[in-house]
């Protein structure tokens, strides 16, 4: 008989062999309070039961999750809706506030139509799995860097699929060029890698998509709401919106809720609607959801004190960083990574920040990024004070002594 509970326990303890075993730290979160949280980790401490903590890797980049305006329209549709969607779009998930949602995301990507998901990631591998699969011979090009989401999406369409270099423009036109001028193809990119901070060359990439005759599909998941004048994302900045077939975002980064999107053409959007199963098989936002999300939206497009806040505190904390001589890129974006370079290393200065300076940065590791590019992740918020800043700033420089004594 086939041994089941020994495959699991030699698939995990393969991890912690590789020091990329996932630890989970159990934080309570209370509204107003972000990013002060108290952890009730085991971990925490060895003392007490919980202790404060302050949380410098959230994707909460502006703090929407604890707006005033989401708050009030999530509890409002709670009161007004109930918890849940009562089922997918088709049976009776199409609510009112969901399309308001819909609406209101494809007047920020002046797009004719927008479609809601359950999340980024299933609007990425929904949206180009069934497209691909349904263009005859496709060929998808896809950034080296790009999203496991989008990684998923283009693998279940089985279409074939080439990689281009990381921002490389020279290397998406040859590999365009190799391919038949007849066959379709779909160019897929984020314009900001939530790992590294990057920014895509979006005016040169588009450019060379458009003359292959490419469709083309841009990740924005963490750049709406955070970039461009109505929070349209980087490519609203640049003025590329109409240059782009598919536009994907996120509900739960910038905007502080959840769920994902993709805007287009009224028929591009309807097919997708029509033929995603990761759609059509899939429960609705709820309401208290979809209400948060809209508020979010609605705000941010008429309100840039938030971003302001933000890139304020971003520019602070990088400043500070560089000054002690932590390696953290130099991208014009809200993530600052900090590339250690080992997973061991980087797991135990995540450690010793949360253990003794209650400081929370979680490490990242393969797959999620390349063997031996192991980094902490730090991004700053708006509602980051002066005071949490200076502790931060404290601990990294005295994380920063310890290391160096030992080495020594």
């Amino acid at each position: 008989m086939f041994d089941y509970q020994q495959l699991f326990a030699e698939g995990v303890s393969r991890l912690h062999r590789e020091k990329r075993y996932r630890r989970f730290r159990a934080l309570s979160r209370q509204a107003g309070m972000f990013p002060a949280v108290r952890a009730t980790d085991s971990r925490a401490t060895h003392t007490a039961a919980s202790k404060p903590v302050t949380v410098w890797c959230s994707n909460d980049y502006l703090g929407m999750s604890q707006h005033p305006v989401v708050l009030e329209a999530s509890h409002r549709a709670l009161q007004q809706y109930g918890a849940g969607a009562g089922g997918t779009r088709n049976i009776s998930g199409t609510h009112d506030l969901i399309v308001s949602l819909e609406v209101e995301l494809a007047e920020l990507h002046r797009k004719p139509a927008a479609l809601v998901f359950s999340s980024g990631y299933v609007a990425n591998d929904a949206t180009l799995a069934t497209l691909a699969a349904a263009l005859p011979r496709c060929v998808i090009v896809s950034d080296r860097d790009n999203h496991a989401s989008m990684i998923e999406g283009m693998r279940r369409s089985r279409a074939e699929i080439k990689v281009f270099a990381h921002n490389d423009a020279r290397s998406l036109a040859a590999a365009l060029a190799s391919i038949d001028p007849a066959r379709p193809k779909i160019v897929a990119f984020e314009s900001l890698y939530s790992m590294s901070g990057d920014i895509a060359p979006l005016a040169t990439l588009l450019a060379v998509a458009r003359q292959h005759g490419a469709l083309t599909y841009v990740d924005e998941t963490h750049a709406v709401g955070v970039h461009g004048p109505r929070g349209g994302g980087l490519l609203e900045t640049q003025g590329l919106l109409q240059q782009v077939d598919v536009i994907q975002g996120g509900l739960g980064k910038g905007f502080g809720v959840v769920g994902g999107f993709i805007t287009g053409s009224q028929l591009l959007v309807d097919f997708v609607r029509s033929h995603a199963a990761g759609f059509i098989f899939t429960t609705a936002l709820p309401p208290v959801v979809a209400a948060g999300a809209l508020a979010s939206v609605r705000h941010l497009k008429q309100s840039n004190v938030e971003r302001a806040a933000l890139f304020a505190r971003v520019r602070s904390v990088r400043e500070q960083l560089a000054a002690l001589g932590v390696p953290i890129g130099s991208a014009d974006a809200q993530i600052l990574p900090w590339t250690i370079g080992d997973s061991t290393t980087c797991q135990a200065i995540a450690d010793e920040l949360f253990d003794n300076h209650s400081v929370y940065l979680q490490p990242i590791n393969y797959p999620t990024v390349a063997r031996g590019q192991e980094r902490l992740r730090i991004t700053p918020s708006p509602l980051h004070s002066d005071a949490m800043q200076a502790v931060l700033v404290d601990a990294l420089t005295s994380v920063l002594r310890s290391r160096s004594r030992d080495a020594a």
